[in-house]
């Protein structure tokens, strides 16, 4: 599966899609997802808690590890996907619609700098070798 163009990036396998009210949405990308297998639990971070770029703010469990997820800018959460409570393995049927959390972003610039799809693959690539 390729990263979807539209999307931002991070290195440590973040996806970021920039919405239309500035808000960003936030998941685990595909590779992410391959390298963790089956998840068997997500806890989002909370509604209202402010991030700062790079942070640990939420968990993916699968049944082989578990790893956190980093805020891919500075800002505040303002949404958590619920429904990954009771269905975390919609990350890996779905890993681009499966959504972990929302946040406003302190600066839209800060997502503008994130990798694209060309460049997340190639990072992923690098790190296969």
């Amino acid at each position: 599966m390729s990263n979807p163009s539209n999307l931002k990036y991070t290195a440590s396998h973040e996806w970021v899609k920039t919405e239309t009210d500035g808000t960003i949405t936030i998941g685990i990308t595909q590779h992410a997802q391959e390298l963790l297998g089956d998840m068997v639990f997500v806890e989002a971070p909370a509604v209202g808690r402010k991030l700062k770029a790079k942070e640990e703010c939420a968990v993916v469990e699968s049944v082989k590890a578990a790893a956190d997820v980093y805020a891919p800018v500075s800002g505040e959460v303002v949404a958590a996907n619920s429904a990954l409570d009771s269905s975390p393995e919609t990350i890996n049927s779905d890993p681009y619609g499966a959504w972990i959390f929302k946040m406003k972003p302190d600066s839209a610039t800060d997502v503008s700098v994130l990798l694209d799809a060309t460049a997340y693959q190639a990072h992923v690539d690098s790190e296969a070798h």
